[in-house]
């Protein structure tokens, strides 16, 4: 049974719009799920200006995982990674005590491209806020996939279904790129706490209750739900996994402690972390802080 229905509310990068999920004002997490973009769809023209890439930036207490439906990005990182991905490949970076990223569209600037894909982040438990930060990639071909009954599957991260990914997860999870042909029907399992139903692309049902393109259905607890597309076929990424607890978000910050949230915004105002090896030459600045709304009583 549906619990919530979140929409996607859209927001201008500065180049291309994303569709900003969680967190959302009922809804802040989803497992650890606690970030939710679907990136695009943006079409990129030959000779894409430099100002539409995502400049180096600062995580702690995180791990992101980036995938694309299409398109390509370039990822470095200052763990000393470099490593483009592409469509139905993974790449899963833990922030720990602190790491530095960036995401260039290289490929969109040399012969254009079709972005559309999703980035999510993942709280990390406490006993792991500040493990050491690392980066690994996955091909496609190492994912678990399957392929039944006018559903196509891939397992993203985690365990599901029978099937667990390489991906070197912090907490019980799932995540499932799923495919679904006009008319198919898909069981999502109940063995996690905490499940969310994202529909990328197309219309689908939930136990008989429509959830439109670029929304998010929140499940309830303890039984399973029966996914359909009626109308015609549908992209659908499931979340799911167990609390974390309750997490605090700022900028590019998480942490379940606001003081270390607080540190983060000033080790990076001081210049005291390291940017990528292959990609030091810019950044972006810390944002002002947020201005309190007025006291009505002063």
């Amino acid at each position: 049974m549906i619990e919530r229905v979140i929409p996607a509310r859209r927001k201008d990068l500065g180049g291309f719009e994303v569709g900003r999920v969680l967190p959302a004002p009922l809804a802040r997490m989803v497992g650890p799920f606690i970030f939710f973009d679907h990136m695009g769809p943006a079409d990129f023209a030959p000779g894409l200006p430099r100002s539409v890439d995502v400049r180096p930036h600062p995580h702690i207490g995180l791990s992101t995982v980036t995938y694309l439906l299409s398109g390509e990005i370039m990822h470095r990182d200052s763990v000393g990674s470099e490593q483009p991905i592409r469509p139905g490949e993974v790449n899963w970076m833990t922030a720990g005590r602190g790491i530095t990223h960036s995401e260039r569209f290289e490929k969109g600037r040399r012969e254009g491209d079709r972005l559309d894909g999703l980035q999510t982040w993942l709280a990390l438990p406490e006993a792991d806020e500040e493990t050491d930060p690392g980066f690994v990639h996955f091909d496609a071909a190492e994912l678990p996939a399957f392929d039944e009954a006018g559903v196509r599957g891939r397992l993203i991260a985690g365990r599901a279904l029978g099937l667990a990914a390489p991906v070197p997860v912090h907490s019980p999870l799932a995540y499932l790129h799923l495919e679904l042909d006009a008319g198919a029907r898909f069981t999502v399992p109940a063995e996690y706490a905490e499940r969310g139903v994202y529909v990328a692309r197309g219309d689908v049902e939930i136990d008989g209750q429509p959830v439109p393109d670029t929304h998010m259905a929140l499940l309830g607890r303890g039984r399973p739900g029966v996914l359909a597309a009626p109308r015609g076929p549908a992209t659908v990424m499931l979340l799911a996994g167990e609390p974390v607890g309750p997490r605090f978000i700022e900028w590019n910050f998480v942490s379940s402690r606001k003081e270390r949230i607080e540190q983060a915004k000033a080790d990076w105002r001081a210049g005291r972390m390291k940017l990528p090896d292959l990609d030091h030459d810019e950044f972006i600045p810390l944002p002002p802080d947020p201005v309190p709304p007025p006291n009505p009583m002063s």
